[in-house]
């Protein structure tokens, strides 16, 4: 079974929402829409307190190269433009809608009719790309259209889809493989388009048996899409790996993958690219999971972007009485949600409740010297090391270590028996470094 070569691990699956259907939740009575909501310069705003919007109507333009566009996921009037917390605790500028039945911006096709024909070229397809706001929904956030522009002296050679959802309890991937399929496959038809490659791989783990069936069923009516399964493995998705378990061709580091002729993208960034060329829909709503072992139904749901995460919350029966921390993401890479006011984003994949048991980490105790660490680091680094660095603030030193090359998948501090908070001095050396690289390249 095809997979990566070096690191891995196999945390509990979990994955207790997999039987769950689609379900469309609905609108709330405001929305606060962040005016960015993706990797790099920061877009324009282009509305102001009230204005009556309709549903995917520009909000926030994309002036510089790596930027997107921001949409309305809703028809309403703006009630006012201010500072609103994230997820993380941040504060970001914001557009707060009170939200009304919707009426649809012209153009945009809301039926349930799958169009299989694609009459969009190249050029075009990316600029479609651009203008519907489309962003990597495996995590980034990178504006989806510049992967499709590829630089002078490159060449594209495979298109890589990221289907392998190896993040535990997350499904609404292959809820979406199962449910939506159709779209999923046209829209990597038109992303092969966008790029002129003749083949595109589609990476799933193994233990998705149904979702594999029903892409390969499907994936018959199409030229060069391939459904390659996958050995069920932590981080199976992770870009750099999934592109070696594929073609076997490994990314030098400090590159990207159009280094090896390979672009990546997550199976619903096609899913949202299909409904971007055909359907004319800019990106706003997406399928999150919500889940928890403690949790008395979990769901994965077609939420709106913009919608507070506790009225997602409340409408299922509140936090769990043993909550010990809420989860925006998976457990591996996901991060603590600081304040559950916080809006949904485009790349919201899941709101995980864990218990105060799960949640908690393991006592820190001195390294044991064990080595498991660097035995499971699918980058091949040396986790404790390179956490000792940040500890004693050695950047430099940090840096020649390769710790830019770190994931943040977060294996070594699962394996770690001591409880060494390596991911976080991971985390935190990236940023230094990143800091000084920006001070050597201004003098």
């Amino acid at each position: 079974m095809k997979t990566f070569r070096r690191g891995g691990a196999h945390p509990e699956e979990n994955k207790l929402t997999n039987d769950c259907s689609i379900e469309v939740f609905p609108l709330p009575k405001q929305g606060i829409v962040f005016v960015s909501q993706h990797l790099g310069a920061p877009a324009t705003l282009v509305v102001q307190k009230g204005d009556r919007l309709k549903t995917g109507q520009l909000i926030a333009k994309a002036e510089q190269f790596i930027c997107a566009n921001t949409h309305s996921p809703y028809t309403g009037t703006v009630s006012k433009i201010d500072f609103a917390t994230d997820f993380t605790g941040y504060k970001k500028q914001a557009v707060y809608i009170d939200v009304e039945e919707d009426e649809w911006e012209e153009g945009i096709d809301t039926s349930k009719e799958i169009i299989s024909d694609i009459k969009l070229d190249s050029k075009e397809i990316i600029e479609k790309i651009k203008e519907m706001g489309i962003v990597g929904l495996g995590g980034a956030a990178f504006p989806t259209h510049i992967k499709y522009m590829v630089p002078p002296g490159k060449k594209a050679e495979y298109l890589i889809i990221n289907a392998a959802e190896c993040e535990p309890y997350l499904t609404s991937d292959y809820r979406l493989m199962t449910e939506l399929a159709d779209e999923a496959l046209i829209g990597i038809e038109i992303m092969k388009r966008a790029l002129g490659v003749e083949k595109a791989l589609v990476g799933i783990e193994e233990n998705k048996p149904s979702a594999i069936s029903r892409m390969r069923e499907l994936a018959k009516g199409f030229v060069g899409i391939e459904i390659v399964p996958l050995k069920t493995k932590y981080p199976q998705g992770a870009e750099k790996q999934l592109i070696y378990a594929l073609t076997k061709r490994e990314v030098p580091s400090g590159k990207l993958p159009i280094e090896v002729g390979c672009v990546v993208n997550n199976i619903g960034t096609a899913q949202a690219i299909y409904k971007a060329v055909q359907k004319n829909k800019p990106l706003i709503e997406n399928i999150l999971t919500l889940t928890g072992k403690n949790l008395k139904q979990g769901k994965n749901l077609l939420v709106r972007i913009g919608t507070p995460m506790q009225s997602i919350i409340d409408a299922f029966g509140g936090l769990p009485h043993d909550t010990g921390k809420v989860i925006s993401g998976g457990p591996m890479m996901g991060k603590a949600i600081s304040d559950l006011s916080a809006p949904t984003v485009k790349t919201t994949s899941a709101i995980l409740f864990m218990s105060d048991k799960e949640s908690s980490r393991k006592e820190e105790t001195n390294c044991l010297r064990c080595g498991k660490c660097i035995t499971v680091c699918p980058m091949g680094l040396e986790p404790i090391r390179i956490a000792q660095l940040a500890e004693n603030r050695l950047w430099e030193d940090a840096e020649k270590a390769f710790a830019m090359d770190c994931i943040e998948c977060g294996t070594c501090l699962y394996t770690c028996p001591a409880g060494r908070p390596l991911l976080d001095m991971l985390r935190l050396s990236k940023t230094n470094i990143a800091e000084l690289r920006r001070q050597r390249a201004q003098k």
